[in-house]
């Protein structure tokens, strides 16, 4: 506990403890709608995306790599959520040849211009979020903090056609509710939790975020909210252990999270076998 509150007394520190909370609150909101959407990996997808595009960002020198890196994940998630059902590339094998083409053509892009002399390091950091999280500025607090924010707030104000689309689109549809707009709403939304989650875990890590939460509550609960809240409890949970155990023990940031996150949901495994209520 004294180590822990001398290491609070940095700054850095501190703006990792407040984002590290708030992109996981946003990632567990998502995922249950993902997972149930059955887009749960989708996370991982546009992490590559992200990735290919940092990595273009800095061939380019661009000073903020947000410039380039939100659109082109934005759009792809728009493909690929809102898009999916008039392409002959459906569901995961679509996810599957963006993720891996990004991946592949960012990581070709990073080695032919390369511009750094640690580029092996820089990889590493962009894939695991091995130090990127506690390198973080006041700035990139404020602008995580009104992301977070905006995205908590679409979320409880369209709650209700949110849920109406992730169980049943065709009926919505046929209710009235316009269900593409809310794809496409869900597709921005996650585009930037993904892009913010980067900093967090790292790009090879983000899918646990969004489905490790929604499935560890998945065990316990079976209505949409109780699910829900749930999940946001045990990702902000996972978060707060994982961050403090990754400074106090000096291990990678992102892994140690997900680490917790996988011990989780064992346990809310567990618990929902000895109850009788894993859905």
């Amino acid at each position: 506990m004294t180590t822990l509150i001398e290491y609070m007394q940095y700054p850095f520190v501190r703006y990792a403890l407040v984002v590290g909370v708030l992109i996981a609150l946003c990632s567990s909101l998502l995922g249950v709608t993902l997972v149930l959407k059955r887009f749960s990996f989708i996370g991982d997808g546009l992490s590559h995306v992200a990735f290919g595009a940092m990595a273009l960002a800095s061939v380019l020198d661009l000073t903020d790599n947000l410039i380039l890196v939100l659109p082109v994940t934005v759009l792809c998630a728009v493909l690929l959520l809102r898009g999916g059902q008039r392409v002959r590339i459906k569901g995961d094998a679509a996810i599957a040849m963006i993720s891996v083409g990004a991946l592949a053509f960012g990581y070709l892009l990073m080695n032919v211009f390369s511009k750094s002399s640690n580029l092996s390091g820089d990889v590493c950091s962009t894939l695991f979020g091995s130090t990127s999280i506690l390198t973080l500025k006041a700035k990139d607090v404020y602008l995580c903090i009104a992301l977070s924010v905006a995205v908590m707030l679409i979320f409880v104000l369209f709650y209700n056609r949110i849920f109406a689309v992730t169980f049943d689109e065709a009926f919505s549809r046929s209710a009235g509710v316009n269900a593409e707009g809310y794809n496409l709403l869900i597709a921005v939304i996650i585009a930037c939790v993904i892009v913010l989650a980067m900093q967090l875990v790292g790009s090879l890590l983000i899918s646990a975020l969004v489905i490790f939460p929604a499935m560890s509550a998945m065990r316990l609960f079976k209505s949409f909210r109780s699910v829900t809240v749930c999940a946001a409890v045990v990702s902000v949970a996972c978060a707060l252990i994982g961050m403090v155990a990754s400074i106090l023990a000096g291990t990678p940031v992102g892994s140690t999270i997900v680490a917790v996150d996988v011990l989780a949901f064992a346990l809310c495994a567990l618990g929902g076998r000895i109850s009788g209520r894993t859905a």
